[in-house]
């Protein structure tokens, strides 16, 4: 098929596969498909670019079968470079206890129902069964409690299916409820892992099965090579695990820009006019009235929003404010590029509106022409189609995960009306003669604050999705954070600022480690809706300040070109940095100074370490 050759190109090229090309994987569903492209990708060099490295280890009870091919094309899809490392067969539980798979980005677990039955049980004594369950789930959490003391390594696990030839094996109706009660609550326990280990993950494959309806397992070839899963049911594992690896590596997307006439609404508004418009009630009404409330509850968890529809603004304006069925109020979006524009212009006039790429951007809209030109021109946007029956459209906006994150925090709360003051301010800006003059008039505050058990997630967080403003490409995750946060030779701080439009929560974040002569900042963060105030100068002259009054002489600064961070590429010498001969390292003696811009306070807030 095309899209195989067009892979197969890339690979003999060594280049990674474009845009258009992964965007075109990322719809495949056919597993054959998948193991086809996952063997031919391969053949990706580790030193291509263009893809984000991203280290896996598989553990199975069982056999992996196919899923190392599966799950290299779903997160090649997703624009990651994937290293994957099967583990020793039937050694599970001593290569997880051991973490003798080191120091990967993610380990991925493939569990059967073996691990937590018996090899023999009997159908007469479910309770007995029952306590036998229970006690492998305490040997499970002895066993991630080792590996996560041994490794940093995030694990993720998922929920069991119960297999229908034993339950079915199992002639009591009571009997055969009680069984699927402690089936039931087993994997209810499985779920209760990410709260009692912060390195623990877990996916519902349970849910995902039902919902997709793909039988978890080919008898015969369970039986024939010990594969616990299906080729659909691997898919199905990937795919969510491509999910979180997309969360995990920051390459989630953070706005979601829409069309309106046949997507937020049935109807053309210019047409029928607001009382016209398909908006609640019956079907299909009900389906936009639905989209429009996932979309708002999507925009409650940070999901920032933009309409992005050609059509008269005070018609929409009016509409969005009156209609009683609208769930989505003009407030609701953070930028609205109604007008007659050709909408590849409107997401990038949007994207340098809200400061942010437009590879952050999803776009969802109805017309295939509106969705090509997007396409074309703006290859690194998201493309959701709205066209067909619309209660669909919910299924097509959240399934993917485009927006997941690996935790929420205040912040992704409060994103949505964050950039919306943005927008205000470029308006309060024009008022001002100078720069300047605008920069003061903003009273702009910053507050440093060393790393707690509370914020260390947020933290971990900007370090996973801050592309832009992102000095090495460090990705610590929250282990890693949290271990460096307590550890006297390390310095971990988040960075809050906010001004007269409103509190912006924490946007940056810095890693120090702190030696008696040098302090060298190993990543340095900051989200791009505070660039273009300074605020990065004063964070540099508060590190500078914390490390002259620790006894440091020098402090140290890198700066790693990852194609996308060239915002910064200037970030240490406007601090007053020293380029060194290394290429990648600046330095601040003792003796210099950063020009710290005198619109910016500092009011540093003392954290207590619990």
């Amino acid at each position: 098929m095309e899209l195989l050759d067009t892979l197969r190109e890339a690979v003999r090229d060594g280049r990674a596969p474009d845009a258009a090309t992964r965007a075109a994987l990322a719809q495949v569903t056919d597993p054959a498909v998948l193991r086809r492209a996952g063997k031919t990708l391969a053949g990706l060099g580790s030193e291509v670019s263009g893809l984000r490295p991203f280290r896996v280890a598989v553990l199975c009870t069982g056999t992996i079968g196919p899923y190392e091919p599966i799950l290299r094309a779903t997160l090649v899809a997703a624009g990651l470079l994937p290293s994957i490392e099967p583990g020793r067969y039937k050694m599970f539980e001593m290569s997880l206890g051991s973490a003798e798979f080191g120091d990967p980005d993610l380990v991925s677990c493939l569990l059967d129902e073996s691990y937590f039955l018996p090899s023999q049980w009997s159908a007469t004594d479910i309770e007995g069964l029952g306590e036998y369950v229970a006690q492998r789930l305490v040997s499970l959490r002895s066993t991630l409690d080792a590996a996560t003391d041994r490794s940093p390594a995030t694990i993720l696990l998922h929920t069991l299916p119960l297999p229908g030839t034993i339950r079915d094996a199992v002639i009591s109706w009571r009997d055969r409820a009680r069984l699927s009660r402690i089936w039931h609550q087993l994997n209810g326990e499985l779920l209760a892992l990410v709260d009692q280990n912060p390195q623990v993950a877990v996916l519902d494959l349970v849910s995902v099965l039902g919902d997709k309806a793909v039988a978890a397992r080919d008898d015969r070839l369970h039986r024939y090579g010990d594969l616990p899963f299906s080729d659909g049911a691997l898919a199905l594992i990937a795919d969510q695990t491509r999910r979180f690896a997309q969360a995990k590596s920051g390459l989630s997307r953070k706005v979601l820009a829409l069309d309106l006439d046949n997507t937020l609404w049935g109807g053309v508004i210019g047409e029928v006019g607001a009382q016209g418009v398909q908006l609640g009630g019956l079907y299909p009404g009900n389906c936009y009235r639905q989209l429009q409330e996932t979309v708002a509850t999507l925009r409650d968890q940070g999901v920032v929003l933009v309409l992005a529809s050609k059509n008269d603004a005070d018609l929409v304006d009016r509409t969005l404010a009156e209609h009683p069925e609208a769930e989505l109020r003009p407030e609701a979006f953070s930028a609205r590029m109604v007008n007659w524009q050709p909408k590849a212009a409107n997401l990038a006039t949007a994207a340098d509106t809200l400061g942010l790429a437009v590879g952050s951007f999803v776009f969802m809209d109805d017309s295939p022409f509106e969705r090509g030109q997007v396409a074309s021109e703006l290859p690194e946007v998201a493309i959701l189609s709205a066209e067909g029956d619309p209660a669909h459209h919910v299924r097509t906006l959240v399934e993917h995960g485009w927006f997941d994150v690996l935790e929420l925090t205040d912040t992704d709360r409060k994103r949505p009306e964050l950039y919306r003051t943005k927008a205000l301010r470029a308006d309060f800006s024009s008022s001002f003669g100078s720069p300047a003059d605008y920069l003061r008039a903003l009273d702009i505050e910053l507050t440093p604050a060393e790393a707690t058990e509370f914020t260390v997630a947020r933290i971990a967080q900007l370090a996973g999705r801050t592309n832009q403003f992102n000095l090495t490409g460090i990705r610590y995750d929250e282990a890693t954070t949290a271990a460096q946060s307590v550890s006297p030779d390390h310095l971990v701080a988040s960075f809050s600022v906010r001004d007269r439009f409103g509190d912006e929560g924490v946007v940056g974040a810095v890693w120090v480690d702190c030696g008696p002569d040098v302090w060298a900042v190993t990543n340095l963060v900051l989200s791009c809706r505070v660039l273009g105030r300074d605020v990065e100068i004063a964070l540099a002259a508060w590190i500078a300040a914390r490390a002259q009054a620790a006894g440091a002489s020098i402090v140290e600064g890198r700066f790693v070109p990852s194609g996308r961070n060239g915002v910064a590429a200037d970030f240490w010498t406007r601090a007053g940095f020293h380029r060194t001969d290394n290429d990648e390292i600046f330095r601040l003696g003792v003796g210099d100074t950063v020009p710290a811009p005198d619109w910016v306070s500092i009011s540093e807030r003392s954290e207590v370490h619990s």
